[in-house]
This record gives C-alpha cells, structure tokens and sequence, in this order.
C-alpha cells in the first residue's frame, strides 16, 4: 500500500509571513542609528579656536583640509566615509585624525592645552613667585601684563613648563623672550603631532615579504659571487 507524501509544513511559518532579510537588516540599522546618541561637540580653547589651527597643531599634513570642513561642529560630526569623500588619504591618516578627535573630547591635549591666553598665534609665559621668593612656577599671561597684577585662577601653574636658574622658562616650543624673564610659545605645525615610527623591512605587514625578497637576493649574489672565482 502507497503512503501518501508527508508534507512538512509548520503551521506558524504558514500564518505568520516572514519578513525578507533586507527589511530585517534595516530595520535592525535604523533601530541602532536611533538609540546611539550622538557625541558632544566640545568647545574650542585658546590654543586651537577654529578648525585650522586644531588641524595645524596635530601635524601630519591635515593642515591641507581646512578650507574643505565649514565648521568646528562639522569637523568633530564627521564620519569616516565622509572623511574619504573629503579626500583625507590614506585609511591611517583619517584613523589619526578620528583619535586625536576623541582625546580632544577627553581633554588629553598637547604642549599648551591649559593656556588661557593666547593672542597672535603665540602665548606669553613668565615666572610667577610668592612674596618670600621662596617658590617660583611658570604661568600664562596676557601679553603686555606680570604675574604681579594677576590673582587667582590667573596665576595657576601651567603644565610641561618649569623654571631653571634664577628665570629661565623651560617646556615645549618655548622661546625666550628678549626683553628679559619670560618665555614665547608660538603655534606651530604638529607641535601636538605624534610622531609615526620608523618602518622596518616594510612594517608589520610586508616585513615578512620583504624579508624573504632579501634573501633570495643574497642567494642569488653568493652563487654569481661563486661562479666567478
């Protein structure tokens, strides 16, 4: 006796339709898009007021996409698409400037990240003393001002500088000033720059490559070395 075919059939998939898997993906993006919030914007400071100068400061030769991002907002909205379309090249190039977009959100800033005044592309710093003489620290002050007229918040030690002998200012980029005790830090390219490392044999990624290409090449003159003699 013939069995009638069995037909496998699952009542729920049957009322249920099942959405096609494009929808699904979507609707999953949308879902992530709406529930991650954006990131602050954080505020410009007197070292790096506009997008230029923030560009000029981590190096790299970012300086050269100033005039292509309109804003401060725009500059830390950006996403990496929008960075290529940019033409921000190569892929490490655009990863740098992401980082140093994040640690700005931190607060983990270069030489003169805690400056307060900054006026023509350069800030004033002079030795600050207490009365006794018996302590001296260095400190930011409006240009054509000493410490002496200040007070408070304004006399607040700055960070990586520090005084050695009687007045000399010590730090990154400070210049000594020629009227005497005092020190200059002008703004300049990639003062917040971090340096790329030297690439051996090619780097991580093509040093074994590189490496193999070096011996067959000293193979190659050993044995021409030895047919000649």
């Amino acid at each position: 006796m013939m069995k009638a075919p069995r037909i496998h059939i699952s009542l729920l998939n049957f009322f249920v339709p099942r959405a096609p898997p494009s929808v699904i993906g979507v609707t999953q993006t949308r879902w992530l898009h709406r529930t991650r919030a954006p990131k602050p914007v954080p505020s410009p400071i007197p070292i790096v007021p506009d997008v230029s100068t923030f560009l000029k400061v981590i190096g790299r030769g970012l300086s050269q996409y100033a005039d292509k991002i309109p804003s401060w907002e725009a500059l830390f909205t950006l996403s990496t698409t929008q960075m290529r379309e940019l033409g921000i090249e190569p892929p490490r190039t655009r990863r740098y400037l992401l980082n140093w977009l994040e640690r700005y959100r931190k607060g983990a800033l270069g030489p003169g990240g805690d400056f307060k005044h900054v006026e023509n592309g350069e800030a004033i710093l002079k030795v600050a003393t207490t009365e006794a003489q018996d302590r001296k620290w260095v400190v930011n002050v409006p240009r054509g001002q000493e410490p002496s007229e200040l007070s408070g918040e304004a006399l607040a030690r700055v960070k990586g500088y520090s005084v050695q002998g009687a007045r000399t200012i010590t730090g990154p980029f400070a210049l000594p000033l020629k009227e005497g005790a005092g020190a200059r830090v002008p703004i300049i390219e990639g003062m917040w720059e971090d340096k790329q490392g030297y690439k051996v044999d090619g780097g991580e990624r093509r040093r074994a490559e590189v490496r193999y290409k070096k011996r067959v090449a000293q193979r190659k003159a050993e044995r021409e070395e030895a047919g000649l003699r």
